[in-house]
């Protein structure tokens, strides 16, 4: 019995293999020595990062885990906290580097589908100035939150309380494009409230490897220490910044795409299963079934080529439209009763 190949696969925009204008900007990429800052490619984008988020440095790094983490660093000292929502990347799936590694202690807070936490809440949590206490030292959104971005105005809510508190601000901004795209804003708007903002090259902007910290120079001074500490120094690493150049100069508008695409896919599951059982977030579509509906819905998908995993389906570059139409006959041939 031989396995089903994949052809569809709708478990991440991580997925992603690079375009071949990408490819060829990898192979033309003038190179240096990154880890003594004279890679060219690598201060281009940098720079480039910089300039698109209005901030006054950024600094490139293999992941967006390092990169959240290179953040949390810099704004905190070991014994410090972060404030930040219990189902958040940063909380949640990021191994808890910044426990483990540096002696920083989360304050999970109840987190919305929309990526809030409750102004109430966040005043609460924020440690008064005595020693029982760890300090709070940064609170730390995320922009999309499973597709969704942060409601207009909220950051700045937010950014103003931790003024008010002394409390810095960073943005886990893994798909700030998203957000941006689907708000009609700029990147540089969304990240204006925050000290430190994380882009991530490796999603839907399809480039192989590699996330971007930005922020004030001083900070993105003391996350580059760290970034050597933790291993994330690289030698000719132009090689793969070209690619997330190339994503951010050539392929951000591309996410218009998959936005209309999961538009059109979350059209095609609510005509089979009704309203209540989808939900459409920028380039993400979620499914609200049974869990043994699911199983066996998932089943069916795989037995003709179509890999999901979870019940959060993700558009990405590398699904066309004749996939789209695949995808609406699957699930039109699967059937509830």
């Amino acid at each position: 019995m031989t396995s089903t190949p994949f052809s569809i696969d709708l478990r991440s925009d991580t997925l992603t293999t690079p375009s071949s204008g990408m490819r060829r900007a990898m192979l033309d990429a003038p190179v240096g020595d990154d880890v003594y800052g004279e890679d060219p490619t690598v201060n281009a984008l940098q720079d480039y990062v910089a300039t698109l988020l209005d901030k006054e440095a950024a600094l490139y790094a293999p992941s967006g885990t390092q990169s959240n983490l290179l953040a949390l660093f810099a704004h905190c000292d070991r014994g410090d906290e972060y404030l930040v929502g219990d189902s958040a990347h940063t909380f949640r799936y990021e191994g808890g580097g910044a426990a483990v590694l540096g002696s920083i202690s989360p304050q999970p807070l109840p987190m919305a589908f929309d990526g809030t936490l409750a102004l109430d809440d966040l005043e609460a949590a924020i440690k008064p100035a005595d020693f029982h206490f760890a300090r709070s030292r940064v609170i730390c959104l995320e922009n999309t939150h499973a597709g969704e971005p942060l409601p207009l105005g909220y950051a700045e809510a937010v950014a103003s309380l931790g003024e008010r508190r002394g409390l810095a601000m960073h943005l886990d901004g893994a798909r700030l494009f998203n957000a941006a795209l689907a708000q009609n804003r700029t990147p540089a708007a969304l990240a204006a409230p925050f000290d430190t903002v994380s882009v991530c090259l490796s999603k839907g902007l399809g480039a192989p490897v590699g996330s971007v910290l930005a922020g004030s120079q001083a900070l993105i001074d003391e996350a580059k220490r760290w970034r050597k500490v933790l291993g994330g120094g690289m030698r000719q690493a132009g090689i793969i910044a070209a690619a997330g150049l190339y994503a951010l100069q050539h392929q951000i508008d591309d996410l218009a795409q998959d936005h209309q695409h999961a538009e059109q896919l979350a059209n095609c599951l609510t005509d089979n299963f009704g309203d209540s059982a989808v939900r459409l977030a920028t380039n993400m579509v979620h499914l609200n079934l049974p869990e043994d509906t699911y199983a066996v819905f998932a089943e069916h998908l795989g037995e003709i080529g179509i890999r999901v995993g979870r019940p959060r389906w993700v558009l990405h570059r590398d699904i066309r439209s004749t996939d789209l139409e695949a995808l609406c006959r699957a699930i039109q041939g699967f059937s509830t009763d």
